[in-house]
């Protein structure tokens, strides 16, 4: 007990950097958990939607400073922001695919840092068909809306929207397995340095 709770010494360093060996084979265990929890219990698959935004600056503000610019872009963004994240779109989206609100809400669907050209919108699903199909509404309801804003005058006329992706659209696992593979190796030495460092035995 009075080991295990001592601080290590130089000695505890040097006899853990020579053991090279422990370390390949703490990292190789490690990999090959990372990868069984990859496989045993997979991530959700993550499909991907893309929808063009062109604020048309030329035509919107011809003869504004770029100051005034910036905060034009930044309040007609965050206006699309929230539409995009609106009770609307989200109980549409809950009605259709049969997803409570509070789930999409809380990271079942993902939208990009929104600006000027791509916006991509995302949506994790354990089938990949389920998580392209729920992507792809969440960018029509969102450019139908935008552009129903547009047309009521709420947001600025020359705003153009499209989608560009919304069928065939790429998909993979939120979580990719070299992820699983850094992370069982890393968590797996850690856990090994302090076996060495705080458990083993000193040598009388």
């Amino acid at each position: 007990m009075n080991f295990l709770l001592s601080s290590p010494t130089i000695e505890d360093f040097i006899r853990l950097l020579r053991a090279w060996r422990f370390w390949v084979l703490s990292a190789f265990i490690g990999a090959l958990i990372g990868a069984a929890a990859y496989y045993v219990v997979p991530p959700p698959y993550r499909a991907k939607a893309t929808v063009n935004v062109d604020f048309n600056m030329e035509q919107a503000w011809p003869k504004e400073t770029d100051r005034q610019q910036f905060y034009f872009l930044e309040r007609e963004t965050r206006k699309m922001e929230e539409l995009a994240w609106s009770d609307e779109i989200m109980s549409q989206l809950s009605s259709e695919f049969a997803i409570p609100v509070e789930e999409l809400r809380g990271g079942k669907i993902q939208l990009s840092q929104p600006s000027e050209a791509g916006w991509h919108f995302y949506a994790d699903d354990t089938d990949a068909q389920a998580a392209e199909a729920l992507a792809s509404a969440w960018a029509d309801a969102f450019t139908l809306k935008v552009q129903s804003e547009v047309q009521a005058g709420n947001i600025e006329e020359f705003l153009r929207l499209e989608v560009t992706q919304s069928t065939g659209l790429p998909k993979e696992r939120s979580i990719s397995l070299s992820e699983y593979l850094l992370a069982g190796s890393v968590s797996f030495l850690t856990l090994a340095a302090f076996a060495v460092l705080f458990i083993k035995p000193k040598k009388q």
